[in-house]
């Protein structure tokens, strides 16, 4: 039988405020030991023994530690054919929650700070297997009034080992059987906008990623004779503010491009001319368009500047994650199944995309869905001025957990009903 938008909010925050206190310890001893990468034995351990005796079908991964976990539905067979899903196919929805953690040393004061040195959760992303982990607890609790099947994809690698593109090899996306008809994800921010506020946009909402990696090779000799040198340390100056010059008359103010050099290497002393110079810088955009021309013209914009001064430069432009965008009929979606949870005033609207990137993006170009954003900005403070993601000062409030996990359940539970 069909269950009404109120018969589904009807005690999912109540159970997912009693489930708080497993959720929280969960989280907890994730932030306390921290992995990096597609590595992450430990954090696996633990949502498999926080997942264990829910009835769920589980894999885990081939080339990473990641864990899939399948639940059916106990309404599947009469929503074969539903909307979104192929003739005679069982629907089946994907939510997902990133387990890595940053190679960040922590310098926050919570109790339950990261006993791994040089390793912190500085993005959240142990409120997110957390709240994934309650979100199974709640969903396996309503199995029977559920119309179709649901694939939890616990994701290692999102900072910068794109893991998700892993999984998607893998094939997490068919991990139920058909194609998963849509996709949600949550990220918490340390300080984006009041604690408990539910943030997204349709279309672009987070940027496309790349990296810019450059050798300047020059001839080097003495700094008192630079003329009897190819000096490469200061082409390398002129490529750097060159590349910020680029951006304002190349680039279309509405369809903005972000490039930071964040690493700059050369020489060994005040007087010596090095034979080479080094450097690094991420790019981001929002559109295909943006990156095609950057591939195009920042490569040759770099050996111009340094074939003017008679030097060479290997340019290598790297395309890493691309746009992570909402489908407009999914975000629709999802923005209602917030509103209702929680309250019209909990979800916000956002004006622009933000220029961080996101390997959701990966599911996102395969499959409709839409990315959330949940502020876990901490008690009394200020999002204006809380320390943010990846600071080594960033605190996530416990605070979020019943509200995110009690989201993603929803989700789940609203879009098989559609």
């Amino acid at each position: 039988m069909t269950t009404t938008s109120a018969e589904r909010t009807t005690g999912l925050l109540t159970d997912a405020q009693e489930l708080a206190p497993q959720v929280t310890d969960l989280r907890h001893r994730l932030h306390q030991e921290p992995e990096i990468g597609l590595e992450l034995p430990r954090t696996q351990e633990k949502v498999l023994e926080f997942l264990d005796g829910l009835g769920l079908e589980i894999t885990t991964g081939t080339d990473t530690t990641s864990v899939t976990a399948v639940l059916r539905g106990g309404r599947r067979e009469e929503a074969r054919g539903a909307a979104g899903a192929a003739a005679g196919e069982v629907p089946a929805v994907l939510l997902r929650g990133d387990m890595d953690a940053l190679p960040v040393q922590e310098r926050t004061d919570v109790e339950f700070i990261s006993r791994v040195d040089g390793a912190m959760h500085a993005c959240g992303h142990d409120l997110h297997t957390s709240m994934l982990g309650g979100a199974a607890h709640l969903l396996a609790a309503r199995r029977e009034s559920l119309a179709g099947d649901v694939v939890f994809m616990f994701q290692p690698g999102e900072e910068g080992c794109d893991g998700a593109s892993v999984m998607v090899r893998e094939g997490i996306l068919d991990a139920a059987g058909p194609r998963v008809v849509a996709a949600y994800g949550q990220h918490v921010m340390a300080g984006l906008a009041r604690q408990g506020q539910v943030l997204s946009r349709p279309g672009p909402l987070m940027a496309a990623s790349s990296a810019l990696n450059v050798d300047v090779i020059g001839a080097g000799g003495h700094g008192s004779a630079p003329f009897k040198a190819k000096d490469p340390v200061t082409v390398a100056a002129e490529m750097v503010t060159a590349l910020q010059t680029w951006v304002t008359r190349r680039v279309d103010v509405f369809d903005p491009v972000v490039i930071t050099v964040g690493l700059l290497q050369a020489g060994t002393k005040r007087n010596v001319i090095p034979d080479g110079a080094h450097f690094e810088a991420t790019v981001r955009c929002f559109s295909d368009q943006a990156l095609q021309q950057l591939s195009r013209e920042l490569p040759a914009l770099l050996t111009g500047i340094a074939r003017s001064y008679g030097l060479d430069a290997a340019v290598e432009f790297v395309p890493e994650y691309p746009v992570t965008v909402n489908d407009p009929v999914e975000l629709e979606r999802a923005a209602a199944s917030a509103k209702e949870l929680l309250g019209d005033e909990r979800y916000q609207a956002m004006p622009n995309p933000l220029s961080g990137s996101e390997d959701f993006s990966r599911v996102l170009n395969e499959v409709p869905g839409a990315f959330l954003f949940l502020s876990a900005t901490p008690d009394g403070v200020d999002p204006a001025e809380a320390a943010y993601n990846h600071s080594p000062l960033a605190v996530f409030s416990d605070a979020v957990l019943p509200a995110g996990t009690a989201l993603y359940a929803r989700l789940a539970m609203d879009r098989l009903e559609a």
